[in-house]
């Protein structure tokens, strides 16, 4: 497969990072004819559409990333995240997975570390402790493995991952071709933190916050949110490109999603907001934390109306299922690497067939829990109702079952049917209300339909779930 010709990409790299909005026009036609295959030329035609339009939250957003962001940091953003990853990465995955019947995701998550500085309500790293790291060595080794088959994007949790920040920032500068991404409390923050970014331009971070601060203090202890605020503004004095991340759930929701918590992260100097709902991991997870079909429904109106209206590029890992066909996990778009090496298929889904220092990364891939949901995908033809744990139990139950996963729950191993007893009933509730409010294809091809062209001997769910007791 041919990448990208470095002249046409050091040219795109020089349309974006000078003056780049009396460039957009050259820029996107620049864009299109890089699009080998044209895999995404609908989408760039599109984009011009928003984005040329002067009087859109888009070019207001693209605006105020050429007037608040640092250089460097923009070039690194376009060169690694869209030339390496989207226009050269995608390609070349796409081929290799047809190739060996897999897998192959656009980004990998990591944790570095399951060592936190804060215990949050609701989170089960709390409970994991300091013992469990990734070695410098394997975190290099997994990134050298994934370029080779076109993954140039790598975010890191935890844990807190800035515990681990002097390896990630040499992660960093050793794979200057790759973009990196952490989710973070910011309380380890600092100056000399926010010069090595700058330094390095392809590292950005997005600071969990729930809310104002009464909403954030609730789950993340005392002067947090104060904290994290503080973390923020030495971001934006450092010219630096950030965002957030929110966990959404019952006691919360309509907070961390109002016009005035929006308006004002923005005025901070967000650029993007990962939006998250609370899912009860763990022995001892709150339940009463899990939002109502209601509050879900509110939340999809919600992430939508902001993406219209303001400039903030706004992502509900569970309501956007409709842009990504589903859930995206089982290594579909990412897949998840705990801090003992564990192989999982998301950061929620705790069940692995190997370990990372066992195996390559394609033999971790074809994986037998993977390769159910290489299988599976999408398990609902509702969008809205994309993930095996809280929309779709009995097929969560079912794969792995099949596959003989077995759980990696550090603090205390968890049966896939007790899990899933957390969940059935909130699956049951939000089943009709989805249906309700779910995006109508304008195509007469199901979802379905698609991922069994694609290869996939997808068999989705369109019922509500039943508990194997009924």
């Amino acid at each position: 497969m041919k990448k990208v010709p470095k002249a046409a990409a050091n040219l795109l790299l020089n349309y974006f990072t000078n003056d780049p909005l009396p460039r957009l026009p050259k820029l996107l036609t620049l864009a299109e004819s890089l699009d080998r295959g044209h895999l995404r030329t609908n989408k760039i035609r599109r984009l011009r559409e928003i984005l040329m339009n002067e009087n859109g939250n888009w070019h207001l957003f693209v605006k105020k990333l050429a007037e608040e962001v640092d250089p460097k940091c923009l070039k690194k953003l376009v060169e690694c995240f869209f030339v390496n990853s989207m226009l050269d990465g995608i390609p070349l995955a796409h081929d290799l997975a047809e190739k060996y019947d897999t897998n192959i995701p656009w980004v990998i998550l990591m944790d570095p570390t399951s060592a936190c500085n804060l215990s949050c309500v609701g989170c089960w790293a709390a409970e994991y402790g300091h013992q469990y790291n990734l070695s410098y060595e394997l975190l290099d080794s997994i990134i050298r493995q994934g370029k080779e088959i076109g993954i140039h994007f790598y975010i890191f949790s935890g844990g807190e991952p800035l515990v681990r920040k002097k390896d990630i920032l040499r992660l960093c500068h050793a794979h200057q071709d790759c973009y990196f991404f952490a989710f973070t409390n910011g309380t380890l923050v600092d100056d000399d933190f926010c010069q090595e970014l700058r330094k390095l331009g392809n590292f950005a971070l997005a600071f969990s916050i729930e809310g104002d601060r009464e909403a954030t203090d609730f789950r993340r202890g005392e002067g947090t949110y104060q904290k994290v605020i503080e973390a923020m503004d030495r971001m934006k004095a450092h010219k630096l490109f950030f965002g957030y991340s929110a966990c959404y759930h019952h006691y919360n929701t309509e907070n961390v999603i109002s016009d005035e918590f929006v308006d004002d992260m923005i005025a901070r100097g967000c650029r993007y907001a990962w939006y998250f709902t609370y899912i009860p991991i763990g022995k001892s997870a709150r339940t009463d934390l899990l939002v109502t079909p209601e509050q879900r429904a509110y939340m999809y109106r919600r992430i939508n109306e902001v993406r219209a209206t303001k400039p903030l590029f706004g992502m509900d890992f569970w309501n956007d299922g409709q842009y990504a066909y589903g859930c995206v996990a089982g290594g579909k778009r990412y897949f998840h690497i705990n801090a003992a090496g564990d192989v999982e298929p998301c950061a929620f889904i705790h069940y692995s067939n190997v370990n990372i220092h066992d195996v390559s990364l394609m033999e971790a891939l074809r994986s037998p829990i993977f390769m159910q949901y290489r299988r599976r995908q999408p398990f609902n033809e509702n969008p809205l109702r994309p993930c095996p744990l809280l929309d779709n139990p009995e097929i969560l139950v079912d794969m792995v079952k099949k596959s003989g996963a077995k759980s990696t729950d550090m603090e205390a191993p968890e049966d896939v049917e007790e899990l899933c007893a957390k969940t059935w009933e909130a699956a049951r509730k939000w089943a009709p209300v989805a249906e309700k409010i779910r995006p109508r294809p304008k195509a007469t091809q199901t979802i379905g339909q698609t991922a069994q062209a694609s290869g996939q001997s997808a068999q989705p769910s369109t019922q509500p779930p039943t508990p194997p007791s009924a």
